[in-house]
């Protein structure tokens, strides 16, 4: 049996996404079958349970620093995996991407300044812009038979505007939008035209299953990356979310000393030792585990594929070009997106609903697709109740 089939009981786990449905989402049911938080329903690799096993039996847990073997492997993985090239003095360390985010966007712009995000987009970067008391100014994706694209007209607009930041999703959620070098040179030259500083989100890099290539925002040449910030992680790769670890890479010098000492001035410069064990490990010797990976994702998404085509005619599903979530149109269902939320949730599924990433997410729903196959087999058999 392959490894990614094994069906794990998550309940009573301390799970977001099976245990916190009541309190997060107010559903109640224990026969409810939830597709929603974007985390596996796999285990990690081996080796990095064997990584963590060992560490937890050494059994101290003391003060912990980053030492050369996690610099190294981070920037191994990227230059292998992605020709990308990462100098250590890049590598800031943040307790998660999100936090990171929200420092950055307190140390960088003002209360009442306009954020750039794209729509639909992730609905957290929405809640970390007004909580922080900033302003989201979206920038809608256009979209044309499931193919989305950038706006630059509007978002030059939205910059001339005043726009002080853009978070950007590269690779997006929610659509798998894997953004080309072209499209991520203009972001930037934009920025640099406009002075905007430019916070590229990378997590879901590395798990293109398409056939477009992840360009970094690390790439691009040196004179569009002063107001750069790029955020990077292990743990969508590796199903290590609650390990809570994240990089944020800065290629100027400046910057990234402005962002340390902002950093230090919230005490952030002790790291957990479990979580850098974890990742250090997983980058230095899982890319075997990866390719398997993303073979299987492959195939859950060409499974939900035919499902909708043959058993769904009035759903459209366009394959993600990178990561498992499946963003499914139901438009011409003409319902609205509470009725739509009705019709799964009756039928045993709680999906991520469309409208949770913005207006233009109406319609839509997201599934996550990270499980094993027999779960997604008991989840078509629920889709087709609801929709059919």
């Amino acid at each position: 049996m392959n490894a990614f089939d094994q069906i794990l009981n998550r309940k009573e786990s301390g799970s977001v996404k099976w245990d916190f449905m009541q309190q997060k989402l107010g559903l109640a049911g224990t026969d409810l079958l939830p597709m929603w938080v974007s985390d596996y329903d796999f285990k990690a690799p081996q080796v990095v349970l064997d990584a963590l096993q060992q560490r937890v039996e050494h059994g101290i847990f003391g003060y912990a620093e980053r030492d050369d073997a996690y610099y190294q492997s981070t920037i191994d993985w990227y230059q292998n995996q992605h020709g990308t090239h990462v100098k250590r003095e890049w590598i800031t360390t943040v307790h998660g991407v999100l936090p990171g985010l929200a420092m950055a966007l307190q140390m960088l712009t003002e209360k009442g300044d306009g954020i750039v995000m794209q729509s639909p987009g992730y609905g957290s970067f929405r809640k970390i812009i007004e909580f922080n008391d900033r302003v989201v100014v979206e920038n809608p994706l256009t979209e044309t038979n499931g193919d989305y694209q950038l706006d630059f007209d509007h978002l030059e607009t939205c910059f001339a505007n005043g726009a002080k930041a853009m978070i950007f999703c590269n690779p997006h959620n929610p659509t798998g939008r894997v953004w080309s070098e072209s499209e991520m040179t203009k972001v930037a030259e934009l920025c640099e035209q406009y002075q905007v500083w430019l916070l590229s989100d990378e997590i879901w890099g590395d798990l293109v299953v398409g056939d477009a290539q992840y360009y970094s925002a690390l790439r691009l040449p040196q004179n569009l990356t002063k107001r750069l910030i790029v955020a990077t992680a292990a743990s969508k790769t590796f199903g290590l979310s609650s390990l809570r670890i994240s990089n944020f890479m800065i290629p100027d010098e400046s910057l990234r000393a402005q962002f340390t000492r902002r950093l230090d001035a919230h005490g952030m410069d002790v790291f957990n030792s479990l979580s850098m064990s974890a990742a250090t490990i997983a980058y230095q010797e899982c890319s075997d585990w990866l390719v398997d990976l993303k073979d299987y994702l492959r195939a859950n998404i060409a499974k939900l594929e035919l499902f909708v085509e043959t058993e769904l005619p009035a759903v459209k599903f366009v394959a993600p070009q990178a990561g498992y979530l499946a963003w499914l149109d139901c438009r011409a269902l003409k319902l609205t997106d509470a009725e739509l939320e009705q019709k799964f949730v009756s039928a045993g599924l709680v999906p991520s609903m469309g409208i949770a990433f913005g207006k233009e997410g109406s319609g839509f729903v997201r599934l996550n697709l990270g499980c094993p196959t027999g779960t997604l087999d008991e989840a078509l058999v629920r889709i087709k109740h609801a929709l059919s």
